[in-house]
């Protein structure tokens, strides 16, 4: 009897299920033992795991192009009507879906690390499986046993329920695949950490070979949150694209603190320093991830961007999550001795002393976030009572802290190892901190007087300078030393020094990630208004005219569209048109707002009630707005840069246990 694809797809998964507790214990087997031939099964075991995977990802997504409501998970979140993207996307657009691409990807990332690092760390490989694959048998024992997206139903139902509205939409059909990668790509670095705390080996090794992953997961994660703030600003209809919403801090959290290792490996790169803190932090990243899994999937949250909870299976992550945390943080204590560095920070002004400032900053702002996210959990938990901790809390104590963050990161590339003379660093940063005090100036005199205003400026256009003069100062060290033109000179510059310069790169998008902010948190420009056709409203330099509202269809909605015509001194610019859009299989309406954006910022209109007369429309001017965006962009492209850079000193090593070919060192 010929077994239906939907069945392959769930067998596909539970036979995964059990390879990967076959390889955790033939890895620990091989480590105890030492034997190569466990090894190689536990590793052949990992490789049949990810085809299982994928093959069980792809019968899903079959089933959701084909329409096989047959399948009780495509049922509730597929429809006839579904445009043709929406019906692929679908598959993860839900709780059992979701945790089956997460699953898919660690699969595949952890098939990847063991095939490229298999012959570089020989002693370490049998760990690192053993990890990997615990990890995963978690996250497949939820899906067979838990979330199964392979049920089927009987009898088949003619239609399907449709998507979730909110999710029919580029942005979260994007958004949360790449912040998936970025919070699955760092289970790969813990492998290697714990890897190196079992073994007691930890040298520079393992932060070498992670270097790379963590600055791809960290892109990553980076990415996934500048699209789900993306999607937020131009879908929410609220002007905004950051609310603290407990969904957005879940995967702020890892970000910070992975955004703090990237910094700190360098120091044990370089100096054999801080070697116990770069375990915590991978540690931390880590469980920061299955957190905000926890957060997401337990039901515990109300949030817009809560797509996939489900109360009953909470219970499961919360104790997945405590045994990673039990495991992770034990071994850090026992290890602790071997962890401690012997070399100790010998100036203030050096560069281990800014990262290591930098890194408790980064640290404290996200146990902030922790505790603003979690407290009102624990208050109605223990009192029944509800309350919510919002943007004011976050903006008071976080805002300095990133102010202080971006100081550091300016002054950072600067700092020579070790130490440098006070009278070198005054003139480095004479000409970016006079820049800040012009921007805190011009301000001053366009009528701001807000302490904090006035310091985010300067601190931002004080940052954005030294970076630039940093970048200068290297294009120009490069021409004094090949000569020729500037472009030669910058392109010889940033292929011979990449990792360098990718990180100043960096540093440069979140420049203007924060200038963007700046610009559009604290000058926008808001207007609630009831017009009339024909009747008009100004904002900024902009007057804007309802002509009409329409009647409009998609392939499974229904809506009304408002059309506004934009004038500048007195000549039409551009004609804009918000829509209300209403799902009737999922009896939910949803917005569609209209954005005209310019180098200055944004013109932004949202259309809200209508009445037989009046039509309520909110509409915004947002200044710079475009600069986040672009931001992130110049942040990718420094993330790349510095990716392409080989790792120094490595080597090729034969995959062998100590009984087979000796002890190598790794």
């Amino acid at each position: 009897m010929e077994m239906p694809p939907i069945r392959l797809g769930g067998v596909a998964v539970a036979l995964a299920l059990a390879l990967c507790l076959f390889a955790a214990g033939q890895a620990v087997a091989a480590a105890r033992g030492r034997s190569t031939a466990r090894l190689v099964l536990a590793r052949n075991a990992m490789l049949a795991n990810a085809l299982l995977v994928t093959l069980g990802m792809a019968v899903l997504v079959h089933a959701f192009a084909t329409s096989d409501f047959g399948v009780a998970y495509v049922a509730r979140n597929s429809n006839l009507g579904l445009p043709p993207l929406y019906r692929i996307t679908a598959a993860w657009g839900a709780h059992e879906g979701s945790l089956l691409l997460w699953a898919w990807y660690l699969a595949v990332l952890a098939a990847a690390a063991i095939v490229i690092h298999w012959r570089d760390h020989p002693l370490s490989m049998p760990w690192i499986i053993a990890t990997l694959a615990t990890v995963e048998a978690g996250f497949l024992a939820l899906i067979v046993f838990l979330s199964n997206p392979f049920a089927t139903l009987a009898p088949v139902p003619a239609d399907g329920r449709d998507l979730n509205p909110l999710l029919q939409d580029p942005g979260l059909a994007f958004h949360p695949p790449v912040l998936y990668l970025g919070y699955v790509g760092f289970a790969v670095p813990f492998a290697f950490a714990v890897a190196a705390m079992v073994r007691a080996h930890v040298g520079t090794e393992w932060v070498a070979a992670v270097r790379r992953w963590v600055l791809f997961s960290w892109a990553a994660l980076t990415s996934g949150i500048i699209f789900g703030g993306y999607w937020a600003y131009y879908e929410l209809g609220w002007g905004g694209y950051w609310a603290w919403d407990p969904v957005e801090n879940a995967s702020l959290m890892p970000w910070l603190t992975g955004s703090a290792l990237m910094h700190s490996m360098m120091a044990q790169d370089r100096r054999h320093m801080f070697r116990l803190w770069n375990a915590f932090l991978v540690v931390a990243t880590f469980l920061l991830t299955l957190l905000g899994t926890f957060l997401v999937r337990s039901g515990v949250l109300t949030s817009v961007h809560a797509f996939a909870t489900d109360p009953a299976r909470g219970g499961y992550i919360l104790g997945f999550m405590a045994l990673a945390m039990v495991a992770g943080f034990g071994l850090l204590i026992w290890r602790a001795e071997a962890l401690d560095s012997e070399a100790v920070v010998e100036s203030p002004l050096s560069r281990e002393a800014g990262i290591l400032a930098n890194n408790v900053i980064l640290v404290v702002a996200a146990l902030i976030v922790v505790i603003g996210t979690l407290f009102p959990l624990a208050v109605e938990v223990v009192t029944g009572a509800r309350i919510s901790v919002g943007a004011p809390y976050f903006n008071r104590v976080m805002v300095p802290l990133m102010l202080a963050v971006m100081v550091l990161m300016a002054l950072g590339p600067s700092l020579p190892w070790r130490t440098m003379p006070g009278r070198r660093l005054a003139a480095l940063v004479r000409l970016p901190g006079l820049a800040g005090v012009f921007a805190a100036a011009v301000a001053l005199v366009a009528g701001v007087r807000d302490g904090l205003t006035l310091a985010a400026l300067a601190v931002v256009a004080f940052a954005a300078a030294a970076t630039l003069a940093d970048l200068g100062r290297a294009v120009a060290g490069r021409r004094h030393v090949a000569g020729g033109g500037w472009a030669g000179a910058a392109l010889a510059a940033l292929g011979q020094g990449r990792r360098r310069m990718g990180g100043l790169i960096v540093h440069l998008g979140v420049a203007l990630i924060a200038a963007g902010m700046i610009g559009s948190g604290l000058f926008q420009e808001a207007l609630t208004v009831h017009l009339r056709p024909g009747e008009a409203a100004r904002i900024h330099d902009y007057t804007i005219t309802l002509r009409g509202v329409d009647v409009t269809e998609g392939p499974n909605w229904e809506g009304r569209r408002a059309r506004f015509s934009v004038s500048r001194e007195g000549e039409v610019v551009a004609m804009m048109m918000p829509e209300q859009r209403f799902y009737a299989i999922r009896g939910m309406a949803t917005t569609e707002t209209a954005i005209r954006s310019e180098i200055a910022g944004d013109l932004y209109i949202f259309f809200g009630d209508e009445s037989e007369e009046t039509v309520v429309a909110q509409i915004y001017w947002n200044p710079l707005v475009g600069l986040v965006w672009l931001g992130w962009i110049v942040v990718l492209g420094g993330a790349l840069l510095s990716f392409g850079e080989r790792e120094r000193g490595r080597r090729r090593r034969p995959a062998a246990l100590p009984a087979a070919r000796g002890a190598p060192a790794e």
